[in-house]
């Protein structure tokens, strides 16, 4: 095995241009725009209609199935269009400002020296079997995924894994593939994901959190496959660099600092201040767990350990500033993709057409045979999850419906559930309306190499969903609940 680059080897490895392939997808702000005036031409297009709402859980409108109708009402004006780009940037507000603060913080940790102590002690730890590091981080990723329904954390787990994997000798691509891939696996067939399994659950009248253990061998099943995934990648890079789907871009350096302290000891005011960030990440899991902390909260919490920080290491207020800033630049991107997505969302939603979708879409999954009737359902959530990016949104507008249907067509719920599951899921690291679009731009990796690398993973996924949703079918799983 190779030894991990040095900061110096990475400044002199020789950057070759890339050919520019015709396959080459425009800006990802460019991606977005065009989708946006799509929606708003299938606005015009679509058959308007509603269904009825009422209160549901925590207080939010679900939908009362059998109550679609079609409506008549003004279609969108270009003013509308151009108007749901901030309200858009509103409605991901509390997203936006979390991945800011995120950004602040880890800028803090790299300042002061921290982000490197903690690279330095992983790769001392892996630095003779340094491919098991994949495993070693995936698995802890995906499983607090599983619990939390928290993938959003990707934006924190992508800023420290970068350095660490470029200091393995790996790529940029190689850290993203591992925080996207474990989280969306354990995202996917979520364990106790409040947000998504447990709102669905309590939309279906299912026990909270129930059938458990079924998912938790999928959820094992999926995160192998996209371990053994990724790790087939990273050897390759491993045994030649040119494989590396970013090879010769030249950007690696700007993720590499300077680490000119690799025989000090640890100061008594690193110890106290790894100690001070461990306690704000148990305080921070906990505030997930137990008081439903959301980008708010996460945010905020941020925020005041990332000034802390700079107070323990007897930073000026000023500096501190000047710190959050360069934070704000790295995620600045990535932070704008979010809200310019869900004017998406906006822009269907009040051109009365997404329930008309639903409605049209449970139509074709009703006439299908019993035996894929499950898989239409996954096929359906899949698609709709294009529409709608929040699994919450996702689960306000689809269960209800899901529930009477799924009851007609012999379906048990718990199945309809983990249909709903794995068709939010998986998408969230396919569709460019997602927030991994976000991660992608914090790394600096293109969409289109993306697209290249996770099609064959998401369709070994989708065909382990199809098995899975199968036999919990013909064994009537959750069937006495």
């Amino acid at each position: 095995m190779g030894q991990p680059l040095r900061k110096e080897e990475v400044r002199n490895v020789v950057v070759t241009p890339s050919k520019k392939s015709w396959m080459k997808l425009p800006h990802v702000y460019v991606i977005l725009v065009t989708m946006l005036l799509v929606g708003y031409l299938a606005t015009l297009l679509v058959p308007q209609g509603q269904f009825e709402r009422q209160v549901g859980p925590m207080g939010r409108p679900i939908v009362v199935p059998g109550t679609f109708q079609y409506v008549d009402v003004p279609h969108l004006t270009p003013f509308d269009v151009m108007f749901s780009i901030p309200a858009g940037m509103v409605q991901a507000g509390e997203i936006i400002f979390g991945g800011l603060m995120i950004g602040a913080l880890f800028a803090m940790v790299e300042r002061t020296g921290l982000m490197n102590l903690g690279i330095r002690q992983v790769v001392n730890i892996f630095q003779t079997k340094k491919i098991w590091v994949i495993p070693a981080l995936m698995i802890p990723m995906g499983v607090f995924t599983s619990f939390t329904g928290a993938m959003e954390l990707g934006l924190i787990y992508a800023p420290v894994l970068i350095p660490l994997m470029l200091r393995f000798g790996y790529d940029r691509f190689t850290a993203t593939a591992m925080v996207l891939v474990s989280t969306a696996a354990g995202f996917s067939v979520a364990m106790t994901a409040p947000a998504t399994v447990g709102l669905a659950q309590t939309l279906m009248n299912l026990p909270l959190y129930s059938g458990i253990e079924y998912r938790a061998i999928i959820m094992s099943i999926a995160l192998l496959i996209g371990i053994l995934y990724v790790w087939r990648y990273a050897r390759g890079v491993e045994r030649n660099p040119a494989q590396s789907y970013l090879h010769g871009d030249g950007l690696d350096r700007d993720f590499i600092t300077e680490d000119n302290s690799s025989t000090e000891k640890v100061s008594g005011r690193q110890l106290f201040a790894i100690l001070f960030l461990l306690a704000g990440m148990g305080i921070m899991i906990y505030g997930l767990l137990n008081w439903k902390w959301y980008f708010t909260q996460i945010g905020g919490w941020y925020a005041f350990m990332g000034i802390a920080l700079g107070f323990i290491f007897k930073m000026s207020p000023s500096n501190i500033a000047e710190v959050f800033n360069e934070g704000f630049r790295k995620v600045l991107v990535g932070v704008i993709i979010i809200g310019l997505s869900r004017a998406i969302s906006v822009v269907l939603e009040k051109g009365n057409i997404l329930d008309t979708i639903v409605h049209g879409i449970t139509v074709v999954v009703g006439a299908a045979p019993s035996e894929l009737s499950a898989i239409m359902m996954l096929i359906f959530q899949g698609l709709f999850n294009f529409l709608v990016g929040s699994g919450s949104g996702q689960a306000m507008i689809t269960m209800p419906v899901m529930s009477g249907l799924s009851d007609i067509l012999g379906v048990t719920r718990q199945t309809a559930v983990l249909a709903f599951q794995f068709g939010d899921g998986f998408t969230n690291i396919l569709y460019p309306t997602s927030f991994f679009m976000a991660i992608l731009a914090i790394a600096q990796v293109p969409y289109s190499k993306w697209l290249r690398f996770i099609i064959p993973l998401l369709l070994m996924w989708f065909a382990l969903a199809a098995v899975a949703l199968i036999v919990a079918q013909s064994i009537g799983w959750g069937a006495n609940l």
